[in-house]
């Protein structure tokens, strides 16, 4: 078993239920302000996707991604309509650096409400954008709908490409399976055609052998009479 198949068999033998959780989990810790930098949440959700076999399976997941997803965001939502412009100056903030808050800013002032939609496919960004919005004065009864419509995206993409990913590494491997088999065949082809080839030309000369050696005797006798 090649190290992609032991990888996908070890995730695809946790149990659905289980493996959807802590998936969700981590996009929930990726997600709210101040863990997305060190929960691995997109990482994982990838990974896991990886072990996707059936459509019932990409539902389940993806539906339970863009919930962590939305979950994550409204409470980043709250910290910044609790918090306002000072999370600016907060030291989550300072550690991350002010450029990718004040990017966030600039987003929401470009964009409006779009931002939110925009910044869930943007690195970092995506998780100071929803304290950002909660910091502006944004409604969240129109936050809500774009957060929801942007998780639900980016884990339809996310969980896809994983599936996809899966599903070629699977058939890559199968079929670099068949031509190991193929190039084996090939191989034993190749030694028998050697071997036979030596095998007839050391009879040809045995042959030559018993042939001169048949008329040296021959030879012998005359000169003898």
């Amino acid at each position: 078993m090649s190290v992609i198949s032991e990888i996908l068999a070890a995730i695809a033998s946790l149990p659905r239920p289980l493996l959807i959780l802590v998936v969700g989990a981590l996009v929930l810790g990726e997600c709210t302000v101040g863990l997305g930098f060190l929960v691995p949440g997109e990482s994982g959700l990838l990974i896991a996707s990886a072990s996707v076999t059936d459509i019932g399976f990409f539902l389940g997941l993806s539906l339970c991604v863009a919930a962590a997803a939305a979950v994550g965001d409204t409470i980043g939502f709250w910290f910044g309509r609790r918090y306002g412009w000072r999370m600016r100056e907060s030291a989550m903030i300072r550690k991350v650096g002010h450029t990718h808050w004040d990017r966030a800013c600039l987003l929401l002032r470009r964009y409006g409400i779009g931002a939110v939609l925009v910044a869930r496919f943007l690195p970092v960004v995506r998780t100071l954008t929803p304290a950002a919005a909660g910091a502006s004065g944004l409604g969240y009864s129109r936050f809500l709908p774009a957060s929801l419509l942007g998780a639900t995206l980016w884990s339809t993409l996310h969980v896809g490409v994983g599936w996809l990913a899966g599903a070629s590494a699977k058939y890559v491997e199968d079929m670099l399976g068949r031509v190991g088999w193929l190039l084996t065949a090939v191989l034993v082809l190749i030694g028998a055609a050697i071997w036979l080839r030596r095998h007839l030309r050391e009879k040809r000369a045995a042959d030559r052998q018993l042939v001169l050696d048949a008329a040296e005797t021959d030879g012998d006798i005359e000169r003898a009479a």
